[in-house]
């Protein structure tokens, strides 16, 4: 197959000039222009004319993939600007010659604009052709590609009758006709690469397939008046054949900038980001049922295949005699010479994505079916596994969010690998507090050891777990536009499997609050506090226990406008200094904790409250085991006092009103065990905040 195209290649070009040239020069023939006795048939002039567009798309077809990544914007600039404004600025200027004419002009010289105009013609729409070939197939599932072919192949079938002009009844060539029409209709609406531009991407997009158009209607026009042009030498099909062409290019070009206008494909990718999240979901799930290492892998597998839809896959272990992995629709041979390939450059240890293998040096000489790939190792904190190899037939076939969302998916198994590997370790060798000493340390990776800094706030954090390793945690992530998401949240239960949940708490917040790539604001881009529980209470929903639960608060400061939003899921209540009221109060904002409702009801028990926020403000985040903290009389610590403890401190820097508060919090409760995890954070708003920038 590799020969055969190598061989296309090869002639179709110079099959496309030479059957141009004899066009031509049959052309000239017939007006005289060539001095030789010979009388040219109609078909061998419809025949040359048939090979010639034949060549022109054969030759368009086995070049590479003229979408370079994303940028659908310049793929439509170059069409327009290279083939296509050349094509129109000749027809146009042919056009208006002999529309203003007032004596017939030299017929020879007639004859080659002419021709000069038909082949300029039939590679422009080669290009628009594999041009809208390149956008329907963005991203599309293997039956859009067979599809298309399909298309390609009926298409140019009834081009080609036309051009041989043979005699078909009208209402038969109506269906067909229509059949073709509706056909290219059904694939237009496959454009997912119109769902990832931005608002003026897309009105870019929008001028540039008006432009496509403009140049096809001068090109009807330029036909329809060559068509009865005294000095016209070409047979009447000839002009049917190009009328018929022009016909479907405009016809797909409309169909084309319509979607863009109507974002019509945006339901495949919400449909895909779904799929998404469903896989992680069953990860999640599959991977806690006391799995083997070997299953858990294969699940990670099956997971990554599914949602990002690889044509092949390889997983490879190092250094475990019981599994080494399992390759997915490629060969050993295969998948060892990519191996040995990035071994030589380096780069088994790192992320790694080629879209184009077919233009890749190294690559080219494997002969590989795939044209794109994505290679992600699996590691740990302290040890590297092996690498799990992801393989997509067409080029383009993976993006860069594919990255992440594979991160997650890694991160989440090798978490669970090395979990599943600790309590291995501790059953063979009964030594149950080592385990939960191992346990901790990987629990206490997880906790954030840097705390975000910035001008605008202070933060100061304290977490002590009752046992070894408990269920409170604490997240943050940074935002685009000077945001800030903020997660606490509490465990029920306590032990290694309330710090198992933990970790798969830790890894949703981490999923969810990915960046939607069809936001149309920048507010949109990221899920407000309550869609988010929303969204983790379904993914937890299979996770927990049937007696287990979360409580969780997530905040999202916008520190930059001077506000937050946030959503309390069962979680304890805010306490809050206001330094404009001077006083001290809490949010009693409703909501229940995650798992409790394990169904899609549960979005309307968790709401989302907004706050503008005054220099000076002072926020306490905490877990129930603080307040909940008792004294030798078995009296809590209780609310009021930690209330009484801010109006006491909030003048103080963040980190001196928390050491205030667990100094008063220790005196409390001195000589008693702690009963349950305590997690603290204070967050103050600089009293001068920075200065916006203009």
């Amino acid at each position: 197959m590799q020969q055969f195209l190598r061989r296309v290649k090869q002639i179709a070009l110079p099959i496309a000039i030479s059957s141009w040239l004899l066009l031509l020069f049959m052309m000239l023939m017939r007006t005289g222009g060539i001095p030789l006795q010979l009388s040219i048939p109609n078909w061998a002039l419809l025949l040359t004319q048939g090979v010639f567009a034949a060549a022109v798309f054969m030759h368009r077809r086995y070049q590479p993939d003229p979408l370079r990544g994303t940028d659908f914007v310049g793929l439509l600039r170059r069409l327009l600007l290279g083939p296509g404004l050349l094509a129109t600025i000749c027809v146009g200027l042919h056009l208006v010659q002999r529309l203003t004419a007032a004596q017939p002009s030299n017929p020879v010289f007639f004859t080659i604009v002419y021709g000069l105009n038909l082949g300029l013609f039939i590679v422009f729409l080669a290009y628009t052709c594999y041009t809208w070939r390149a956008l329907v197939l963005f991203r599309a599932p293997q039956l859009v590609h067979k599809q298309w072919l399909w298309f390609e192949l009926i298409l140019g079938a009834t081009l080609l009758l036309r051009l041989l002009y043979i005699d078909i009844p009208a209402m038969l060539a109506g269906i067909i006709l229509g059949g073709v029409a509706a056909f290219g209709v059904y694939l237009s609406t496959h454009q997912r690469w119109v769902a990832y531009l931005n608002r003026r991407q897309k009105f870019v997009v929008i001028m540039l397939q008006l432009a496509l158009l403009l140049s096809l209607g001068i090109f009807c026009v330029y036909f329809l008046r060559i068509q009865f042009d005294p000095l016209l030498v070409a047979p009447e099909p000839q002009h049917a054949f190009l009328m018929l062409t022009v016909f479907f290019a405009a016809f797909y070009a409309l169909m084309g900038m319509l979607v863009t206008l109507f974002n019509l494909p945006t339901a495949g990718v919400f449909e895909q980001k779904r799929e998404e999240m469903l896989n992680m979901q069953r990860l999640t799930q599959e991977i806690q049922r006391g799995q083997t290492e070997a299953e858990i892998y294969q699940t990670l597998l099956d997971a990554a295949v599914q949602t990002l839809d690889a044509d092949a896959a390889w997983l490879r272990i190092d250094g475990s005699p019981g599994y080494l992995g399992q390759l997915h629709n490629i060969e050993a041979e295969q998948a060892e010479s990519v191996r040995a390939l990035l071994d030589s450059y380096s780069i088994t240890e790192i992320d790694y994505l080629n879209n184009d293998l077919g233009g890749s040096t190294g690559f080219q000489q494997l002969n590989l079916p795939f044209n794109s790939l994505l290679m992600m190792p699996l590691r740990s904190q302290k040890h590297l596994y092996g690498a799990l190899f992801l393989f997509r037939e067409p080029r383009q076939g993976f993006e860069r969010e594919n990255l992440s969302v594979l991160q997650t998916f890694v991160s989440q198994t090798m978490l669970s690998v090395e979990n599943l590997q600790l309590t291995q370790a501790a059953i063979q060798n009964e030594r149950y507090k080592e385990e939960l000493k191992l346990a901790s340390s990987v629990q206490d990776s997880l906790i954030p050891k840097t705390l975000p800094t910035d001008n605008w706030f202070e933060i100061s954090s304290h977490a002590q777990a009752a046992r070894e390793v408990g269920g409170d945690f604490y997240d943050f992530l940074h935002l685009p536009g000077r945001r800030l998401a903020i997660l606490i949240g509490d465990v029920s239960g306590k032990g290694v499997t309330a710090a198992f949940h933990m970790a798969q708490m830790k890894g949703i917040f981490h999923a969810l609050m990915q960046e939607n790539p069809l936001a149309k604001d920048d507010k949109d881009r990221f899920p407000l506090p309550s869609k988010f529980m929303a969204m983790a209470n379904r993914a937890l929903v299979h996770c927990l226990e049937a007696s287990s639960f979360i409580t969780a608060s997530l905040y999202i400061v916008d520190y930059e406008n001077g506000g937050f939003v946030f959503a309390r899921a069962g979680h304890c209540h805010t306490l809050y200094y206001h330094s404009l009221k001077e006083e001290v109060s809490y949010f009693r904002s409703t909501g229940l904790g995650l798992g409790i409702i394990r169904t899609d009801g549960y979005e309307k028990h968790i709401k989302n409250q907004f706050y503008d926020y005054n220099p000076g403000d002072v926020m306490v985040i905490y877990t129930d085991g603080i307040v909940e903290a008792r004294d030798g009389n078995k009296e809590e610590y209780g609310e009021e006092r930690l209330l009484a403890m801010l109006e006491k401190t909030y003048y103080l820097e963040a980190d001196q009103i928390k050491q205030a508060i667990l100094d008063d919090l220790n005196e409390f409760s001195y000589g008693q065990p702690i009963h349950d995890d305590q997690t603290l954070l204070v967050i103050k708003f600089k009293t001068s905040q920075p200065t916006s920038p203009a």
